[in-house]
């Protein structure tokens, strides 16, 4: 059964959210004050599993069901010549995802994480969105209900990638149409174009916004129009995660164009998201800043799959090791507070 059957629908589910559960971050920070360290001494850890509590609804939140979720999608803008790679590429992926071979593969298993890849109508690309919309009302609302019915409510976290060809200039064109700024600013290497493909990015994206230029007031019309399926998909299942209540690690600058759309239709939409990294893939940082995204990484990476979430993740599991291992003050037999120096001692009398 379809979720949702209508621009309009979809968009009546992304502005009715639930909020966090602020009883059990403020269960966090108290017992953050007893451990036996200064307080604030651990930074953003900290802060960190606050934030997990406070979407999850427990204290101490938990990481014992971690998915990661990484959409496949072929995108007919390659036709345009702006990636280094073959469309043929995103089918060869997921092969090498199923087999187990790809970074993500060991990441995932590094960090403790179940790993799905779910393709997206690999056989059938988008349309060049240069000369129409990428996809219909109807194919951009069953990518994005592919999404959310990806989502299991009984995780703990969600981390949320893609792969597909093409697909940067598909999430450039997305960044210039809710921020402003056209392909010059938003356009980057993606998978290693040259000058020549750079240059031919940056003219496709500004094509692309021309054409669809009576859209750009409209969000989700946006991301129907210049996006793809993974990215719909990512859509889809980040408004999930919000609805189910669950906190989610977003990856690098395809991941992050592709949930933007949500921020533009609700400027708190987000908050149950953080960014795992800021990539090296141009445009990231300054999209990380417009939606006010601070990431948790900085690697130099840019390899989409979720990589970057998935490091992140293992920064997740030390704060909330610290959090729930450490012994506090009363515990330990540490004394919490420093003598006060300032004290004078009383006269004898």
């Amino acid at each position: 059964m379809t979720k949702f059957t209508s621009f309009a629908d979809l968009r009546a589910a992304c502005l009715d959210l639930p909020g966090g559960h602020p009883a059990a971050s403020a269960a966090v920070a108290q017992r953050e004050g007893t451990l036996t360290k200064p307080p604030g001494s651990l930074g953003r850890l900290e802060e960190l599993v606050a934030w997990l509590a406070h979407w999850q609804g427990h204290a101490p939140p938990r990481l014992d069901r971690i998915e990661i979720l990484v959409f496949a999608g072929n995108h007919g803008v390659t036709r345009q010549g702006v990636s280094a790679y073959p469309a043929e590429v995103t089918v060869q992926m997921v092969a090498n995802f199923s087999a187990g071979g790809a970074a993500i593969n060991q990441l995932a298993r590094a960090a403790g994480a179940a790993l799905r890849v779910i393709p997206l109508s690999l056989e059938a690309p988008t349309a060049d969105f240069t000369l129409g919309p990428a996809m219909t009302e109807a194919e951009f609302l069953a990518a994005a209900e592919a999404g959310y019915a990806a989502v299991s409510p009984q995780a703990d976290l969600l981390c949320l990638g893609e792969m597909g060809i093409g697909n940067t200039t598909a999430a450039g064109a997305i960044a210039a149409a809710l921020f402003g700024g056209g392909g010059t600013r938003w356009a980057g290497r993606g998978t290693g174009v040259d000058d020549d493909g750079l240059t031919r990015k940056r003219a496709v994206i500004d094509s692309g916004l021309a054409r669809h230029a009576a859209l750009l007031h409209d969000p989700l019309r946006v991301a129907a129009a210049l996006g793809g399926r993974e990215l719909a998909a990512i859509l889809g299942a980040a408004l999930a995660a919000r609805q189910h209540s669950m906190p989610v690690l977003v990856d690098g600058f395809v991941s992050t164009a592709a949930v933007a759309p949500l921020a533009k239709l609700r400027g708190d939409t987000l908050a149950h998201a953080l960014a795992g990294h800021v990539s090296a893939e141009a445009g990231h940082r300054m999209l990380l800043d417009e939606l006010s995204l601070k990431p948790l990484v900085d690697l130099n990476m840019r390899l989409g799959e979720a990589s970057g979430a998935a490091v992140a993740l293992l920064i997740l599991r030390a704060a909330l090791a610290c959090h729930t291992g450490m012994a506090t003050f009363a515990e330990a037999g540490v004394s919490d507070k420093a003598p006060d120096e300032t004290a004078q001692p009383k006269a004898a009398g």
